[in-house]
């Protein structure tokens, strides 16, 4: 028996990589609100784990009807459970959650050992998601390809290439949805040498990259398993402020018809294929499961340009979720979007002129 678990905060996690780990308010609070969401992708018959089961029932009512029939139950239902459950799928594997899992009594055979969790923490670094970028580029030679990124481990040698860029963006190995990201002119003024002080003292370097003129965000959805990793499909995202806010439902001709006005089909065919092989050889028999791939347009003078490695994020992404609604003519050119109205998060399916 399967049990699905909804961890957003997953990615902090992984920063402090510490199984008493406690997600920052905003954190736990998406997890509470959405944790009903697995109903999407769950399998028939499988368990979900909320926090609480009418409130959970309730608001995966609207979504039932795209999704299989799935059971949610809460951590004294787990307890009744252990025996049964010989599968857990989490948003994403960390250390913090296994604990959690290990906790409410789950059998150790069924979570993954230390070796499968510190695999995940590394290539979730963005040294790892750099050096599939460079592999690429050598791989792949085509004139509207770019992207650059360094790790540098001390804060003089991060100025001395921000003197080089001029304007750059600095971002924390680990972090979150925007939220480990820094937009810098030239110079580091006070606040951001601090922060990339911490950032350097915390996590044991920090990543700069020079600043593109992004015109458009998308992802790549793959999933890996023994043979390696497989396309999956195409994640058209909105961000503001470099956050997430939503995401395209449409099918794959319609996704691609969209990216077209920017870089041509055939080209974008070709980086997934060699995407697909760069991942397989460093993933499998590493990791399994879902995981996605960030890209962006980029304006250049008269044309675009494409940033085919922005980050990989080694869990399900939203795009995954996305892809799932999108299975469902009758929600195309819809968009999905996660709202905050104040108190709660809330998961929309809204016409896109909205």
């Amino acid at each position: 028996m399967t049990l699905h678990v909804f961890n957003p905060e997953h990615d902090i996690a992984l920063a402090y990589d510490n199984k008493y780990f406690t997600a920052p308010h905003a954190g736990r609070q998406l997890r509470n609100d959405l944790d009903y969401l697995p109903v999407l992708w769950a399998a028939e018959g499988d368990y979900v784990l909320v926090e609480n089961v009418s409130s959970a029932q309730q608001h995966a009512s609207r979504l039932q009807r795209y999704g299989k029939q799935v059971n949610f139950v809460d951590k004294k239902g787990v307890d009744r459970l252990l025996e049964q459950i010989d599968k857990v799928v989490p948003w994403g594997w960390d250390s913090s959650i296994k604990f959690q899992l290990s906790q409410m009594g789950v059998k150790s055979s069924v979570l993954p050992d230390n070796e499968v969790l510190a695999n995940v923490r590394r290539l979730s670094n963005r040294q790892f998601s750099s050096a599939v970028l460079k592999e690429l580029q050598e791989k792949f030679i085509h004139p509207i390809l770019l992207g650059k990124s360094s790790y540098v481990d001390s804060i003089i040698e991060l100025e001395r290439i921000l003197q080089s860029l001029g304007k750059a963006v600095i971002k924390a190995p680990w972090s979150s949805s925007g939220r480990g990201v820094r937009y810098v002119d030239t110079v580091l003024d006070a606040a951001l040498a601090n922060w990339s002080k911490n950032v350097i003292k915390t996590q044991g370097g920090i990543m700069i990259e020079p600043y593109y003129n992004k015109v458009k965000d998308f992802g790549v959805e793959f999933y890996a398993d023994a043979d390696g990793a497989h396309y999956a499909g195409l994640s058209v995202f909105h961000t503001v402020n470099g956050a997430y806010v939503g995401n395209s439902l449409a099918d794959e001709a319609e996704k691609h018809s969209t990216l077209s006005t920017y870089v041509s089909n055939e080209l974008l065919h070709k980086v997934i294929s060699a995407l697909e092989q760069l991942l397989t050889k460093h993933l499998r028999g590493v990791y399994s499961g879902p995981l996605g791939v960030d890209m962006m347009i980029v304006a250049a003078e008269d044309s675009f340009m494409l940033h085919p490695v922005v980050e990989i994020n080694l869990r399900r992404t939203m795009g995954h979720v996305a892809l799932s609604l999108s299975a469902w003519e009758e929600l195309h050119n819809r968009m999905m979007r996660i709202d905050y109205d104040g108190s709660h998060y809330h998961l929309h399916i809204v016409h896109k002129d909205r």
